[in-house]
């Protein structure tokens, strides 16, 4: 259902010589070259006229960066969050590189990006039919507010692919097991993601690729942890947790939830590294009621055990049929007696990746 193409902003930032494109920017006082690869064409930053690039500084070529230009709210700075992070020493999260607000000709580009979405050589292609666009998000963007953002700029140190194309089931495992670790230790650093789908997870199994081996990426969402009781949860609808689909005031909770949920929809939704299906039993969690979607959930998850195992039976494609033990344990401390959770817990972390790691070991994998 993914196999539209968008066309790349014509981006006056972006410079062409000799075959080659460009952007130069000023890094501590610095003028660098950074080199465009090509676009990438999946959609793992995909969203609100969002075009990401694989690039390399003109010296060192064999160091990825991605270049991430989108338009962001005014009052979030995802750049800062980054920056913060990387700072702090956070493992498993994309790395901080550079950041800033476009100017064009002088001038904070505000609109001018949205006046050329019809021209470019590059191309976009989102084709995974499994894989969910960020439109679905929760929130979503009228022209009037896309009106009050600006075109940001924020590169990063880390480049990988979506966790759905992982070579192995083992592979696939160890890179949601270190995606949590990438939470944990963003949540400790006083940061809350509150955006785990599938296309934010990815997986870099290139051992001349220097990025890490799993890690989260986009912190458009983010926000300091115990921030503003007013600030609603927001997410990628399919995966947000029942709670902050009820409304409920977002918590690392939420988001150790929605990491069920991903692994979930990708059982369902995937035979094999990159073989997505659609299962029209689910499309509906696209485009629901969020209330209407909270109900559905619960009716999958807070369930007697033999139906749960019947649902994953029934939907989990052959491929994934071996985590089906798997991820009932993990139904069982996500969702401990049955039960959504009433307290926080932050051992849940611990117990989480401790069955990843059981399931990575298991023979039958």
């Amino acid at each position: 259902i993914w196999d539209h193409v968008y066309k790349a902003v014509t981006d006056p930032t972006v410079t062409t010589k000799d075959g080659q494109r460009y952007i130069e920017i000023d890094k501590d006082g610095q003028i660098e070259r950074l080199v465009i690869d090509g676009l990438i064409t999946r959609a793992p930053c995909a969203g609100r006229a969002t075009a990401c690039w694989k690039a390399h500084r003109e010296e060192d070529p064999g160091a990825p960066l991605v270049i991430k230009d989108s338009w962001q709210d005014m009052t979030h700075d995802e750049g800062e969050f980054l920056r913060e992070a990387t700072d702090k020493g956070v493992v498993n999260v994309a790395r901080y590189y550079y950041h800033a607000t476009v100017q064009v000709h002088g001038e904070v580009d505000t609109r001018g990006g949205l006046d050329s979405m019809t021209t470019g050589d590059y191309q976009l292609e989102i084709s995974s039919a499994a894989s969910l666009p960020s439109s679905k998000r929760s929130r979503s963007a009228s022209r009037n507010t896309l009106q009050t953002r600006v075109y940001r700029r924020v590169i990063l140190r880390d480049y990988g692919r979506p966790i759905y194309e992982a070579s192995t089931r083992p592979a696939f495992l160890a890179a949601l097991e270190g995606c949590i670790s990438g939470h944990e230790s963003l949540h400790r650093a006083g940061i809350l993601h509150r955006d785990i789908p599938i296309n934010n997870l990815m997986i870099n199994e290139d051992e001349k690729n220097p990025s890490w081996p799993a890690f989260l990426i986009d912190l458009d969402l983010a926000i300091r942890d115990g921030a503003s009781k007013t600030d609603k949860s927001k997410g990628t609808r399919a995966f947000m947790a029942i709670g902050a689909l009820m409304g409920e005031q977002h918590s690392f909770m939420h988001d150790l939830e929605s990491f069920f949920w991903v692994i979930f929809w990708i059982c369902i939704h995937y035979e094999g590294p990159s073989k997505g299906i659609v299962v029209s039993r689910l499309t509906g969690w696209n485009y629901m009621d969020a209330e209407e979607l909270a109900c559905l959930k619960t009716g999958v998850v807070v369930v007697h055990e033999g139906d749960f195992f019947r649902y994953m039976d029934t939907y989990f494609t052959a491929y994934y049929q071996p985590l089906i033990p798997w991820v009932n344990r993990l139904r069982q401390a996500v969702f401990p007696n049955g039960l959504r959770w009433v307290k926080e817990d932050r051992e849940l972390y611990a117990r989480m990746k401790a069955i990843l790691r059981g399931a990575q070991e298991d023979p039958d994998m």
